[in-house]
């Protein structure tokens, strides 16, 4: 049997980025995370009460959002896996599916006007 240690690094800005971050929710604030766990330019899928699914990112501001992780296009639950960018001075997540992008403060789609995901507000505590 073999132990691997995993180090991760940590900048200044990462280390004080503690706190549970909280997703609005059913009327209530969820704590799904502590913020330290997340790494900037990734997601991660967060299970609901309800059985749906939101994707949590931090960009490397280390702004955090929330979004339905279900794409509209193909039903797959997989936007926490796509890639983060910007346009226009805009957050957008690219689906790793068909590519379209979502714009994570409002959850529009900014490549199909008809199409969008919901948003959830955040808070870190």
């Amino acid at each position: 049997m073999t132990t691997e240690t995993i180090t991760t690094k940590t900048t200044a800005s990462e280390a004080t980025a503690s706190g549970t971050v909280r997703l609005s929710c059913a009327d209530a604030w969820l704590p799904v995370c502590d913020r330290s766990l997340l790494t900037p330019g990734r997601g991660v899928a967060v299970l609901l009460p309800d059985g749906d699914q939101a994707a949590l990112f931090m960009d490397r501001s280390g702004q955090v959002y929330a979004i339905g992780n279900r794409d509209p296009f193909t039903g797959a639950y997989v936007l926490a896996r796509g890639l983060l960018g910007s346009a226009g001075g805009r957050p957008f997540v690219a689906s790793p599916l068909l590519k379209q992008r979502f714009d994570l403060a409002t959850g529009a789609c900014l490549d199909d006007a008809g199409a969008a995901v919901p948003v959830f507000a955040v808070r870190t505590d």
